[in-house]
């Protein structure tokens, strides 16, 4: 029997166990709650797919750009940005994933706020990562700036709300 380390109170549980008590747990739960359980459970099942993917084609294009030569030069801004865009684009779904699994989880009952606004600074940040300055007008640019320090500003509120609330308990 495979056996796996759980940092529950110094328990050891198999796998079998853990599958039990989610179960268990499962049952307790009202008729939406289990609806909404196995909804997320299909959402992160498909992101898992779509990362997946989404690697083997990052790892395909860059072990393909490398043996072919020419195809893969570093020092092209339009090649650094394709590449650097899927490798963003893969740690959004990621994070999400993550926001997911933490509803799942029943750690939280909404999707936190902070996971959100992660998301989407991810979100503009591939979207200025891949961004062709040539041929963006500036109007666009100073809306995507506006939008970051935004979002940022909202993040740094939002953690130093919960630092404050960790400081009081």
């Amino acid at each position: 029997m495979i056996e796996r380390r759980i940092g529950v109170g110094g328990f050891d549980m198999s796998i079998k166990e853990e599958l039990g008590n989610a179960r268990a747990q499962f049952k307790l739960l009202s008729l939406y709650q289990r609806f909404e359980h196995i909804v997320i459970t299909i959402l992160t099942a498909l992101i898992a797919i779509i990362v997946v993917v989404a690697v083997w084609n990052l790892t395909l294009k860059i072990v393909f750009g490398l043996i072919l030569p020419g195809n893969l030069d570093p020092s092209d801004y339009a090649i650094f940005q394709g590449v650097f865009g899927m490798i963003f684009t893969v740690i959004i779904a990621l994070e999400f994933k993550k926001s997911l699994l933490v509803i799942a989880e029943r750690r939280e009952n909404v999707v936190q706020i902070r996971s959100v606004v992660m998301i989407a600074l991810l979100a503009i940040c591939r979207k200025v990562i891949i961004l062709d300055v040539k041929e963006t007008d500036a109007l666009q640019i100073f809306a995507l700036a506006a939008a970051i320090l935004a979002l940022g500003i909202v993040y740094w509120l939002i953690r130093d709300s919960d630092k404050r609330l960790v400081n009081k308990a």
